[in-house]
């Protein structure tokens, strides 16, 4: 356990060739000059599937003995890894039993039957990812048939080393650093043994989300943790306990590991969307979220970053953009005290909001028999430096006030 060797990633390389896109890698102009180094991004968001997960599911499924091929295989996911699987089994003509948690979105169970066509079978059960997790390999031991770890297994991980493989194809340059997504780790072991092999100066620096921190606390305490709870947001990345095989292998090839706020990760969604149109996931973009907590490292150098992938969801864009204003200081909520007479809601409009300050959320019950009456009210700015002002004239004016954004049981509660 806890070994990959380059020659194992060849192997998957030979066996994807014809199956997987070599994906593009290109450098980018506007991370580039805002940086002030060479940013190049591993277009992983074109993959067949939209995800790097292909090649590890493929991998591993193609190289099953044939008796084991020819009674199916069975994988537990939310999303990259079961399209994976999906497309593998179709591709292949095998059949899959894919088990996904009850609260799935429609869309990603209907993308995974989309690419297993007839092959495939989705059983949606339980609320959460270990849920289905437990059900999938109950059924896998009474059926005796092969299951496809989303990241611990050996084969899966070097299907994900091909990544590394094509970008050190790819650059003509020295990489100076690579930035990749962690969630259960087999994309970065893969990737980080392949380039470490063949560069060893480069640096590795794995991403994690800062709700989701398992490969970090891990590396901490020196062996894997479980997570007691997790901020789900970055779906891709979110898992509360790394893989045996990828934490042995991180162990030895991690330079850094930096945490990345969920609301960061929401601004680089929505700036490479409107500035290059690319569409990334959260856990996509997490590694240019990264960038910014190594501005002064990476000045003049060479950096790749892998987009994993771009399966996003148009329907969170909405709530992408509530946190990303949130994290940026743009976007503030309150509890406001107003008295319940005419005039005071002219009162606030005029004295308290700036010229500037938007009022995107507004909700008021008027109580009778009370002098004052509680408004939930949302307030944008055009600025950060423009929260003191605001708050000033709050006080200034006498309004009694709660800030929903500074507690967090009560911002959950209501926004």
């Amino acid at each position: 356990m806890g070994t990959l060797h380059i020659e194992d990633i060849i192997i998957a390389n030979q066996r994807l060739k014809d199956v997987v896109t070599h994906t593009p890698l290109q450098k980018n102009q506007v991370l580039s000059e805002r940086y002030q180094c060479n940013v190049y991004l591993k277009r992983e968001d074109l993959q067949v599937v939209r995800s790097f997960k292909i090649r590890g599911a493929f991998h591993q499924i193609s190289s099953l003995p044939v008796e084991e091929l020819n009674n199916g295989v069975v994988c537990a996911s939310a999303g990259n890894h079961a399209q994976g699987v999906a497309y593998s089994c179709h591709t292949l003509k095998i059949t899959g039993k894919i088990f996904m948690p009850s609260t799935t979105p429609r869309q990603k169970v209907d993308q995974v039957k989309f690419f297993g066509k007839e092959y495939v079978e989705v059983i949606l059960i339980g609320d959460t990812f270990d849920d289905s997790f437990n059900e999938a390999m109950k059924y896998c031991e009474e059926h005796v048939m092969a299951f496809i770890h989303p990241f611990d297994q050996e084969k899966i991980v070097a299907g994900q080393g091909t990544v590394g493989m094509e970008i050190m194809n790819d650059i003509e340059e020295n990489i100076d650093y690579l930035f990749s997504s962690i969630g259960g780790g087999g994309l970065i072991s893969g990737t980080g043994t392949y380039i470490k092999s063949i560069s060893p100066r480069t640096k590795i620096i794995g991403c994690e989300p800062s709700g989701a921190p398992a490969m970090k606390e891990s590396i901490e305490q020196g062996k894997v943790i479980e997570l007691e709870k997790i901020d789900k947001f970055v779906d891709g990345a979110a898992v509360k306990k790394v893989g045996d095989l990828p934490f042995e292998i991180c162990q030895k090839i991690l330079d850094d590991i930096v945490l990345v706020p969920e609301g960061k990760i929401c601004t680089t969604i929505l700036e490479l969307y409107n500035q290059n149109a690319i569409v990334a996931e959260p856990a996509g973009a997490m590694p240019i979220s990264a960038l910014d907590f190594y501005k002064d490292e990476i000045k003049g150098k060479t950096v790749v970053c892998v987009v994993s992938g771009g399966n996003n969801d148009i329907g969170r864009m909405q709530e992408m953009r509530e946190r990303s204003l949130i994290y940026e200081g743009l976007q503030h909520y309150f509890i406001v005290q107003f008295p319940q007479r005419a005039g005071a809601l002219r009162e606030f409009i005029s004295d308290v909001l700036g010229p500037d300050d938007d009022i995107t959320r507004f909700e008021y019950t008027k109580k009778n028999n009370k002098a004052n009456g509680p408004v939930l009210i949302g307030i944008e700015l055009k600025c950060d430096e423009d929260y003191d002002h605001l708050i000033d004239r709050l006080e200034k004016k006498g309004f009694g006030y709660h800030e929903i954004n500074k507690n967090e049981s009560l911002f959950n509660l209501l926004i």
